[in-house]
């Protein structure tokens, strides 16, 4: 029979409980209710996959805030500054969870002020992990306590439980060691604890293992690939008769598929959506007696799969391997996914029958499953009419009349070089945006959103709920961004931003105004922590129908004599943060997104903004985890950005901000951008970029961040001088600008005000050191 299986499921919930509850816990200090509200979330989504007939139920993928955190306090990897100690986040402790929290948001422990670990974006996904921070002679210990435990829940419950674990291999890669060491030298002190943690799950009845190695899809160095003959090799020993998986998603193996199939387990899972092409060469390693798990439904994206052709893929392995050696599966966790479409009663009637969120997903399994299956039941029938009925969507969608616009398909075809280059070099332009803004040295500033408090968040319900028109909306809009204006004033900012305050996201708030684009009302997916994003879906060419941001920023640059930024979001963050069609290359999407962003910027150029903001954060997320397929990808990315950017004439100055992952081998991507300004996070890793930036010669004006805005901490005077003269020393004084690592929509005013006037205290001293 061939089995239906599942890697992971979003642990939010369907109406983003885990959010409320973690969130509810962090004001008051009581855990109770969060332990409560994550056991049931862990029962419902075991019980949902058990329903769907899937027979492989992940089981640890459940995380309070992130799962590689979970994967390193499971190893005692726990920094000294947070007490080293090993400790249980499930113990019932409510310490133990306070002291979690603390590593993942930072904070107050045992009277102290803690920083906490550095966050990075998950290979080239928006979600956001913690990086595990290693010593050179780091001790790890076994904590098995959590994964037990959620076991024996599971097996309680009767679910045919796969336990999920982070792989040893891929757990030094996502590692930084303090010393800046290579996290790969600590292999041998690592496979101990891990051998560890599976004996303790054997002995509770772990039937089944699973460990994820995405590193395998990536360009690993030599020494992890050396590593992972011994370590699964001790850890196939440790499994005994466990069936024991190796998970690889998000690409195909390439040259390390002789290494994933020769290690010693039981089922090798291959990712045939990211890594289509790897299906044949993979079975051609195979050796006898080892079961493949084909991802062959979208993890990562919402189109409902067109079932026959996956009917035929995964037969004709079967025909070759025979049913009881191949499992179905969705191409990686489900964690990247809305929960359930069902939910979705206000999306369009024909939108929606093309889409499939997590749960669909599930069905989508279920019915592969059983439509390549030997056995002859009823099922079988039932199979049939659901392939049918995918295959009758996917042709619906290829011929609507919805997804092409002839018009964008012209105006492309007329895209020229010059478009893409402002009129002047950087030196020329800075001259004459000088003379214009009249800023003084360390010009502070904001990135773009400031707190959306409850009073905004209940005026945005009252308007969808039809309880105040159009006019009592934005006149309340109005009122809250005048008193940011306002308070940015009173703070002392130089340049300020209207606040974003009639923004719930920066791509959905695009999504909304762009044709071609559709949103959800319930689409939630995980980006980090309690944090959620809800990622609109494009479904066709783009088009904008009218201005987007110019009115909100004409009344906040009439609202005060100092200089505002216009907001917009970059093409490449917006396709990286919205499901996006399938149908066409993504740089198509990306330079239909530009033309119309750049029609924004023209626009707001006329209205007489000074100074443009187009973030691109996600420039590094969308980088190819293989290297000889990131120049392609940087090319068309860099130039859809700077045909945004290349309508600007030479006194307006253009920033752009990105944050939260490695930026340092995409420099010469990031100068090709030729933004007057960029800011960047940097405060978490301690000004850490510097170091590439310097050796890069980045010649334009920088403001690494200062202040890092996902944590509650307020920084004291002494970090930020700290982080401020390393970037003098790295830097020198004349380019540099004084900001805070990201926007502050999710922050209190409370904290903003003391954050931000410590910020611009930090600016005036280093002027006065300067001027000294």
């Amino acid at each position: 029979m061939t089995i239906a299986a599942n890697l992971g499921f979003p642990r939010i919930g369907a109406d983003r409980e885990l959010k409320w509850a973690v969130e509810a816990a962090w004001r008051t200090g009581a855990f109770d209710h969060l332990r409560d509200t994550a056991a049931e979330l862990r029962a419902r989504h075991w019980r949902l996959q058990v329903d769907r007939g899937i027979e492989r139920v992940p089981v640890g993928d459940f995380s309070y805030y992130d799962h590689v955190l979970d994967a390193a306090l499971a190893v005692g990897a726990v920094p000294a500054r947070f007490g080293g100690a090993p400790f249980d986040p499930d113990s019932g402790s409510d310490t133990d969870l306070a002291r979690y929290f603390a590593l993942a948001r930072g904070g107050t422990l045992d009277g102290e002020d803690r920083a906490p670990l550095e966050m990075t974006k998950w290979l080239d996904t928006n979600y956001h992990y913690l990086v595990p921070e290693l010593e050179a002679d780091q001790r790890f210990e076994a904590r098995p306590a959590r994964l037990v435990a959620h076991l024996a829940e599971a097996t309680a419950l009767g679910v045919p439980a796969r336990v999920v674990l982070v792989g040893p291999i891929t757990f030094l890669g996502l590692a930084k060691r303090t010393d800046g060491g290579d996290p790969f030298e600590l292999v041998d002190a690592i496979v101990p604890a891990y051998v560890d943690l599976v004996s303790a799950l054997r002995s509770a009845g772990a039937e089944h293992l699973q460990f994820d190695e995405p590193l395998l899809v990536t360009d690993a160095d030599a020494s992890a690939l050396a590593a992972y003959p011994a370590t699964y090799a001790a850890l196939r020993d440790a499994a005994g008769d466990a069936e024991v998986t190796l998970a690889t998603y998000f690409g195909p193996l390439g040259p390390n598929t002789g290494l994933a199939t020769s290690l010693p387990v039981d089922v090798l899972h291959v990712d045939l959506v990211r890594g289509e092409g790897q299906l044949e060469s993979v079975l051609a390693a195979r050796p006898e007696g080892l079961a493949l798990s084909l991802g062959v439904v979208d993890g990562r994206n919402v189109w409902r799969s067109d079932l026959e052709p996956l009917v035929d893929l995964v037969g004709s392995v079967v025909d070759r391997i025979g049913p009881d050696a191949v499992h179905v599966a969705p191409s990686c966790s489900l964690l990247h996914l809305p929960v359930d479409l069902s939910r979705e009663g206000d999306l369009d009637p024909e939108l929606r029958s093309w889409l499939s969120f997590a749960t669909e997903r599930l069905d989508e399994v279920r019915t592969l499953a059983r439509a390549t299956s030997d056995a002859q039941t009823d099922a079988l029938a039932e199979a049939a009419a659901e392939v049918a009925a995918s295959a009758a969507a996917a042709a619906a969608r290829r011929s609507s009349t919805r997804v092409h616009v002839a018009a964008v398909a012209e105006r492309l075809a007329g895209i020229t070089p010059d478009m893409a280059r402002r009129a002047s070099p950087y030196e020329e332009r800075r001259e004459v945006q000088d003379a214009r803004l009249r800023l003084p040295s360390f010009p502070t500033t904001t990135i773009g959103s400031f707190p959306q408090t409850r009073e905004v968040r209940e005026l945005r319900r009252r308007f969808r709920a039809h309880e105040i028109d159009d006019a009592a909306y934005e006149a309340g809009l109005r009122r809250a961004t005048e008193a940011c204006i306002r308070e940015q004033e009173s703070l002392g900012l130089d340049v300020l931003v209207h606040g974003e305050l009639e923004r719930t996201d920066m791509v959905e708030h695009f999504g909304e105004q762009l044709d071609g684009f559709a949103t959800t009302s319930n689409g939630w997916v995980q980006s980090y922590g309690s944090r959620c994003v809800k990622p609109p879906v494009l479904f066709g060419d783009i088009v904008r129908p009218a201005p987007m941001t110019v009115g909100w920023a004409s009344y906040a640059a009439g609202l005060t004599d100092r200089p505002v930024k216009g907001m917009l979001t970059g093409p490449v963050t917006i396709l990286q943060w919205s499901f996006v069609r399938d149908d066409q290359p993504l740089a198509t999407s990306a330079f239909q997104l530009a033309l119309a962003l750049r029609d924004e910027v023209a626009d707001l150029v006329a209205a007489g903004i000074a100074i443009v903001q187009i973030d691109e954060p996600a420039l590094r997320e969308g980088l190819p985890l293989r290297r000889s397929e990131q120049a392609a990808f940087l090319a068309w990315a860099t130039e859809s950005f700077r045909l945004v950017a290349g309508v600007a004439p030479d006194p307006v100055q253009i920033h752009t901000h990105m944050c939260y992952a490695e930026f340092g081998e995409i420099l010469d991507a990031i100068v090709d951008l030729d933004a007057d300004v960029i800011s960047m996070e940097a405060s978490r890793s301690r000004m850490e970029l510097l170091d590439d930036v310097v050796a890069r010669g980045y010649p334009n004006g920088i403001g690494p961040g200062i202040w890092d805005i996902h944590s509650p901490r307020i920084p004291g005077d002494d970090e930020l001088d700290d982080l401020l003269a390393r970037a003098v020393a790295a830097l020198g004084p004349d380019r540099l600008w004084v900001n805070p690592d990201c926007g502050l929509k999710t922050r209190g005013w409370d904290e903003t005000r003391a954050s931000l006037a410590g910020l611009v205290a930090a600016a005036h001293r280093a002027r006065a050191s300067v001027a000294g």
